[in-house]
């Protein structure tokens, strides 16, 4: 069993499968959990649920609450539960339908967030980055402009900068309070891009991050990703978020070492995918805390965070990069 770690105060934020990840380790220890989850999202179900009522897109806000629900195991599938291409509402997950019709109900995204939150018995909170249906911008290396978070990588271009459509959302007062209070404050792998930088794009998450005094930590990536960050490495993701946020900000960053993707490389270089370089001296010049160890594990072969040795090295933090098995520098 986890060992209990006194309610440390966390926020984790991000979007996607990553974010989902960590969570779920994290889920297992006496933690208090805030979850500040990307409202970017403008494809699939989310997109079209954004487009025909006007809310903010539910896929990501779902995802996390799923991995945080303390429900029977057949009530988060049924939540999950997507329709298939046969049926009427195709393409659809019946969770974001439910989002979707708690919003009209209550009348607020956020309020229904909160009430299937409720439902779920969600382990700590979940909240949307903004109220408001926001737009991703990007500006690529050739200075074309494109406008859409699922339109972005599709180019397959350098990406010199994200931006927000409006440049001024604003977050929930919640949210700034949980930056503030927090011990810890982590930053979920996932696409910098489009998943983890229009988070920490709103204004006041990121002018709150910027002065709390939590521990800053980034989850890096393991591979990287086709049309966002291809041949990135760990040392060129924090340099997209201090260039994003404007100024140096992590105490530290998790790598993982390398370790079992020989099996699988070859499949993910079809997908112009690699694994994410990890530097030691390059990364210190970045960030004080450097832990490089053995955080990944295959499923299905493809490669992901292993959920539970990432929650135990934050939770360690910043002891863990003095753990056998890391390479402290």
């Amino acid at each position: 069993m986890p060992k209990k770690q006194g309610g440390k105060r966390i926020v984790a934020i991000g979007g996607g499968t990553g974010l989902s990840t960590i969570l779920r380790g994290l889920k297992k220890y006496d933690a208090d959990l805030t979850a500040i989850v990307t409202v970017a999202d403008d494809g699939g179900s989310s997109g079209r649920i954004r487009k025909d009522y006007l809310i903010p897109p539910p896929g990501d806000v779902r995802n996390v609450m799923a991995a945080l629900s303390d429900v029977e195991p057949l009530v988060e599938m049924m939540f999950q539960y997507r329709f298939g291409k046969e049926e009427p509402l195709n393409g659809h997950s019946l969770g974001n339908l439910m989002l979707a019709a708690m919003t009209n109900i209550t009348g607020d995204f956020a309020r229904a967030v909160a009430e299937m939150s409720r439902i779920l018995n969600i382990k700590g909170r979940v909240l949307p980055a903004a109220n408001q249906v926001i737009t991703l911008g990007a500006e690529l290396d050739d200075g074309s402009i494109i406008n859409g978070e699922s339109k972005i990588p599709a180019y397959g271009r350098r990406i010199r900068r994200v931006f927000l459509i409006p440049e001024d959302a604003e977050p929930l007062e919640e949210t700034v309070r949980a930056i503030q209070n927090a011990d810890q404050i982590i930053i979920a792998p996932g696409s910098l891009y489009t998943s983890i930088l229009p988070n920490l794009l709103v204004p006041g998450i990121r002018d709150a991050v910027l002065r709390a005094k939590a521990e800053k930590v980034y989850i890096c990536n393991i591979m990287t990703q086709p049309g966002e960050t291809y041949a990135f490495t760990a040392e060129d993701h924090v340099q997209a978020l201090y260039d994003h946020l404007g100024t140096p900000f992590l105490d530290g960053i998790l790598v993982h070492d390398g370790r079992h993707l020989s099996g699988i490389i070859e499949e993910y270089e079809k997908q112009q995918s690699v694994p994410v370089i990890a530097n030691p001296i390059a990364l210190q010049t970045v960030v004080k805390h450097v832990m490089i160890d053995d955080i990944a594990t295959i499923v299905d072969n493809h490669v992901r965070h292993d959920a539970g040795k990432v929650a135990e090295r934050l939770l360690a933090y910043p002891g863990s990069q003095d753990r056998p098995g890391s390479i402290p520098v």
